[in-house]
C-alpha cells in the first residue's frame, strides 16, 4: 500500500498551496526557512520556521505546518490544517498578568480576520514562562517567554481566499508576539530573498 501512494501524484490542491507558500512575501523582519515537515501526522505536508530579527537581535521565532490529507480528517473538519507555533521574550512582569492568555490568542484570531483568512475549528494554547538566576548567576537579569501553539483549518477553496491569507496572519502573529507593529494599511510587501524553496516538499 506503501507503494502504491509513493507512485500516487501529488494532489493538486496540495500544489497549488505549496507554489503560494514559496512565492509568498514577507516582512523585512522575518527570516522564513523552509525546514523538514513531519511525516507521520498527514500524508502530505510541508513547514518553514521564521526568525523575527530586528537589527542584530533576534526577538522571536516561529513555524508553520501545513498538512493536507485528501481524504479528509473528521478533526480537522476539513482536509488542510495549519499548524503553528510562536515564541518571543517578554517584559517578566507580564507574566503574572491574568490576561495574558487570553491576549495571545486573540492575536491569533485577530490576525485571521484582518486579512481575511477564512478559517474552522481554531485550538492551541498560550504558555508564559519565566526564570530567575541565583548564587553565580545571580547578576543575570530575569527572563520570560510566551509560547503560542495553535492549529486551525483554512479554506483554501476560491471562495476561501487559498493560502495567502493565511500566510500572511501568521506572520502577523509572529510580529504581534514579538512586539512589533503591523504593516500599516497600503504598505507593499516586497519579494524576500529569504524566500524557502520547494526542495524539502514532502510527498508520499
Amino acid at each position: 500500500m506503501g507503494a502504491k501512494k509513493d507512485a500516487a501524484p501529488t494532489p493538486g490542491a496540495f500544489q497549488r498551496a505549496v507554489a503560494d507558500l514559496m512565492s509568498a512575501t514577507w516582512r523585512s523582519e522575518l527570516a522564513v526557512e523552509e525546514i523538514p515537515a513531519p511525516q507521520r501526522i498527514a500524508p502530505y505536508s510541508v513547514a518553514i520556521t521564521a526568525d523575527v530579527i530586528v537589527g542584530d537581535e533576534e526577538l522571536g521565532s516561529g513555524r508553520l505546518v501545513l498538512l493536507h490529507d485528501p481524504a479528509g480528517n473528521a478533526a480537522w473538519q476539513g482536509d488542510f490544517r495549519c499548524v503553528s507555533y510562536a515564541r518571543a521574550e517578554i517584559d517578566p512582569e507580564m507574566v503574572t498578568d491574568p490576561l495574558l492568555a487570553k491576549v495571545g490568542w486573540s492575536w491569533l484570531i485577530d490576525a485571521l480576520a484582518a486579512h481575511e483568512a477564512a478559517f474552522l475549528a481554531p485550538s492551541g494554547t498560550v504558555t508564559s514562562v519565566s526564570s530567575e538566576s541565583f548564587g553565580g548567576m545571580e547578576d543575570d537579569p530575569a527572563q520570560a517567554e510566551v509560547e503560542i501553539r495553535a492549529s486551525w483549518t483554512p479554506d483554501l477553496t476560491d471562495a476561501g481566499g487559498g493560502l495567502m491569507p493565511h500566510l500572511d496572519a501568521w506572520a502577523e502573529l509572529l510580529c504581534t508576539t514579538a512586539g512589533l507593529p503591523p504593516v500599516p494599511s497600503g504598505v507593499v510587501l516586497m519579494p524576500s530573498r529569504r524566500n524557502p524553496q520547494t526542495r524539502n516538499a514532502r510527498r508520499r
